[in-house]
Parts: C-alpha cells; structure tokens; sequence
C-alpha cells in the first residue's frame, strides 16, 4: 500500500511538473511582446510626414535590450501559438522586429535593399533565428502571414522605408488584434503622400503601390477598391463610392529610404 501510493505521489510530481514546463514556456511568447513595447515607446517617435514613424536606429544599436529581446524572439516556439489571432499577431510582429533588426545589424544604410546584394536581395536572407530555425522576411510574409489570407497584413508589416506603412508603436496581440489592423489600415491611407490620395477635379485616386504589388490578396482591383473604401473617413468613402464608375486610378512612387 506504500508503494502504491509513493508511486502514485511521483507519478503525481511528474505531472505537475510537466505541467510547470509548459508555464515556464508560456511566457517567452509574452515576455518578448512586453520588451518590445518598451523599445517602441522609447526609440520610436510618430510624425506628421510620409514616413509617419521614425525609428531610433542608432539608438536600438547601443541599447543592451534590443539584443535581450532577438533573443526573446527566438526562443519563441511558433507551434504552442493556439489560435489565428495569436498567430497573425505573433508573425506580424517578428516580421517588424527583424526588419528593424537587419538595420540596426547594418547600420548606417540609406535603405533596407542595400543590405541585399544582386545574387541575393535582403528579403530573401535569413532575417533572424525564431523557435530553433531561421526565417527571412520573405518567408514570413509569402510562406505565413499571406496565406492567411488577411490583406490587413500589408498595412502593419513594415520593411523599415518610408512609404511603409507606419510601423506601430506598440505590439499587436491577440486580444485586440482586429482593431489594431483597422487601426493601422486607417493611419496608413490618411497619409496623402504614401496611402490614399484623391483628385477630386480629375476624378482621381491614387493608392500605394502595395495595392498594385499584392491586388490579388484583395481581391483584384475591384476588391482594392472595396478595401480602401471601407477604411476611409465618411467624406472619401461616399465619394469614392459616387465616382467609381469612371475612376482613373494611379499609384504613388515607393520610397524606400530608411524609415529614420
């Protein structure tokens, strides 16, 4: 009877530590969104220009919690994500810190291409290290988040250039992750300069040229146009809505100078 209930007892240790594992793991997927919150608070700044958020790069470069937190990032196990809103939010915001991460690497460049070479453009190098493995941002965007099949996605990642959207200044999470998807969609069309602009007189739009670049995640242009339009104030959505029949519609030129 002793025996049995000893065994019982360390069968019992055994899961209860089994299970403490899996919460010691559990906050690494939280711990590195709460660093990177900080970091943005402090070495990013909103402006009133296209660029709409600038980053602090040589700042990033000399502060010992950007390191802490790529090493956060890639302790990460993608696969204890446990629904679409935490997967979204969690490659959405890897997507954002490794761009800022290959810059900071690089620093000083004009622009984020410079960090390729003709035999191999930056999107296609390993970024960084996530759960074991290394991803670049090719991969997040073609191989993950796109598939996903939330066009929002190109209004919060950003490649750390100018007519990038803005790069949001706190984490997305799951909790509120659609209204922080609106939220950026909205910021980056109310930049007339990079997002949404129209010409009233010639009855004209002009869009980013990421619409043109990703018009079937939309949708085609048809479902560009329903996009945009469901983001847009009052005002330009009952406008654009009246003059779509024959609207002309063009594409701003990509700026892909540093986001600094």
């Amino acid at each position: 009877m002793g025996r049995v209930l000893s065994l019982s007892l360390f069968l019992g240790w055994l899961i209860l530590g089994a299970g403490g594992e899996s919460r010691a793991d559990a906050p690494a997927q939280a711990d590195y969104a709460s660093l990177y919150a900080e970091l943005l608070l402090e070495y990013t700044q909103s402006v009133d220009a296209e660029v709409g958020t600038r980053v602090d790069y040589p700042g990033l470069g000399e502060e010992p919690r950007w390191d802490a937190l790529i090493g956060q990032l890639a302790e990460v196990d993608p696969s204890r994500l446990s629904s679409r809103e935490e997967e979204l939010a969690f490659w959405i915001n890897a997507y954002n810190i490794l761009a800022i991460d290959l810059v900071v690497r690089h620093y000083p460049v004009e622009s984020i291409r410079d960090i390729g070479s003709i035999f191999r453009s930056v999107w296609k190098r390993e970024a960084g290290r996530i759960g074991g493995r290394g991803y670049s941002l090719d991969e997040i965007e073609d191989e993950i988040l796109r598939p996903m099949r939330d066009p929002r996605i190109h209004g919060a990642i950003v490649c750390a250039s100018i007519s990038c959207p803005n790069l949001a200044r706190t984490p997305y999470r799951a909790d509120r992750l659609d209204a922080q998807l609106r939220e950026s969609i909205r910021a980056w069309l109310a930049r007339p300069e990079k997002g949404f602009a129209v010409d009233r007189a010639a009855r004209g739009a002009r869009l980013s040229r990421v619409f043109k670049w990703f018009a079937d995640d939309f949708g085609g242009r048809r479902g560009v146009l329903d996009f945009v339009q469901a983001h847009l104030p009052e005002a330009e959505r009952a406008w654009l809505e009246e003059n779509r029949p024959a609207l002309g519609i063009s594409y701003f030129d990509y700026d892909w100078g540093l986001n600094d």
